[in-house]
């Protein structure tokens, strides 16, 4: 392999670990989002729950009916 065809690759494969670690980085920040978005509809729901005074919803806990 010529040095030039080695240094072409080096350079697609700089470029590819950019791309995919900016990619990542994205998809983190997502799923932080995600996250806390899930926390506080969970939150919302057991305080729903609480005022309809069926008690406190617990993780994915079936309801009584099933």
């Amino acid at each position: 392999m010529s040095n030039l065809k080695v240094e072409e690759e080096l350079a697609f494969l700089r470029a590819a670990t950019e791309d995919l670690s900016d990619m990542v980085a994205r998809q983190g920040t997502e799923i932080d989002q995600l996250t806390r978005k899930v926390a506080m509809l969970l939150q919302r729901a057991a305080e729903s729950e609480a005022d309809a005074g069926g008690g406190v919803v617990v993780g994915d806990e079936r309801p009584p009916h099933y």
